[in-house]
């Protein structure tokens, strides 16, 4: 699809990476808020969820709108610390490393979930199954010395 690929470029930019982070989000939050859950504005081209989390050190509730990639038909996701390819890990990583309990908004559903930090050989498996996914993840972990984190989203009631 030419249009997809249009936006995968266009994600890989640096102004992309400048801008996207205050806008995207916000306008995630909103529309979210008005179709009382049922539309992402990003999941139009990515799966997305509304990530709510504990401060790690606020303890304060922290909404996120998050692209993500579904695993086990809804049961599981995968989230992607990538901060749009920014120098810095995105606070809601450190918040799921401090509270792996939370919640997400997944097609209008609030689900709890716990998170797992994911790393050796089943960071390296889900690393190539996402680069499948989005390509644009590679141009993000290209751009920062850190390693991206990868998070595994379960339901708890399972």
């Amino acid at each position: 699809m030419i249009g997809e690929r249009v936006v995968q470029r266009v994600s890989s930019t640096r102004g992309f990476a400048k801008v996207a982070p205050h806008v995207i989000p916000a306008l995630d939050r909103a529309v979210h808020r008005l179709t009382r859950g049922k539309v992402l504005l990003s999941a139009q081209m990515l799966p997305g969820v509304i990530l709510t989390s504990t401060g790690a050190r606020s303890g304060q509730p922290r909404r996120t709108p998050l692209a993500c990639m579904p695993q086990e038909a809804g049961r599981s996701w995968l989230l992607v610390g990538s901060n749009f390819g920014r120098t810095d890990h995105p606070a809601w990583t450190h918040n799921l490393l401090a509270h792996p309990d939370a919640e997400v908004s997944w097609k209008g559903a609030d689900i709890p979930v716990r998170a797992r930090l994911l790393q050796g050989e089943e960071r390296t498996a889900a690393w190539k199954e996402l680069l499948a996914f989005w390509p644009p993840y590679a141009t993000y972990q290209a751009r920062v010395e850190r390693e991206i984190r990868i998070f595994r989203i379960t339901r708890r009631d399972q």
